[in-house]
């Protein structure tokens, strides 16, 4: 199935995705690396505010290359990052601010399988080395946070986007985990293979 879906996305139209579904975003999503993800959740324990509301919208695990012209920031490339180095905390992230749709590369494991599945969110599959073609889906730089601190690929760029995609939903509300059962088969593939190799 495919959908053209607008942040703020309802937990309920989140939950009838399904595995392999594709997905366009319209609205806001926000960049979130590593350190952008330990900030905002150092900040939230501290019980201060962060500059944005995460409810609803994409988080999308990216390090733009951007430029400044005529004072307006323009992105030159947005390719994902890889989503395996956010597993340790997505979990929490998720918990803590419940956005509608992680978006990267590589595909997440248990402990995000779990949050999407309690609370409401999925996680979709850009394709990688595809900046040029994410870059074309941002319609507008709507604001930048932390910038000094963390530097241009680590901090928030909230970006206004139309039909960002497209999004293959690899970890659904349902527990099911595209990029995992794919890999099982593989392997599983692989040692029919090695083993009929040693059979003869």
């Amino acid at each position: 199935m495919e959908y053209h879906l607008s942040t703020p996305v309802k937990e309920k139209d989140i939950r009838k995705l399904r595995k392999g579904d594709v997905v366009y975003i319209s609205g806001v999503i926000v960049t979130a690396r590593d350190e952008a993800h330990l900030k905002a959740l150092e900040l939230k324990k501290e019980g201060e505010q962060i500059p944005v509301d995460f409810k609803g919208l994409g988080v999308f695990h990216c390090g733009p290359i951007m430029t400044k012209q005529n004072d307006k920031w323009k992105t030159v490339a947005a390719g994902p990052t890889t989503s395996a180095r956010m597993e340790i905390f997505e979990d929490i992230f998720i918990e803590a601010f419940r956005p509608a749709i992680i978006i990267g590369k590589g595909g997440m494991g248990n402990r995000t399988v779990e949050a999407c599945k309690e609370f409401g969110c999925v996680y979709g599959i850009f394709t990688g080395g595809a900046a040029l073609l994410a870059a074309q889906g941002i319609v507008e730089v709507l604001n930048v946070f932390w910038l000094e601190d963390l530097g241009m690929p680590e901090c928030l760029w909230v970006y206004k986007v139309k039909d960002f995609g497209p999004l293959i939903v690899s970890i659904d509300t349902h527990g099911n985990n595209l990029t995992a059962e794919v890999a099982e088969k593989v392997d599983l593939n692989l040692k029919v293979l090695l083993g009929g190799n040693n059979d003869a």
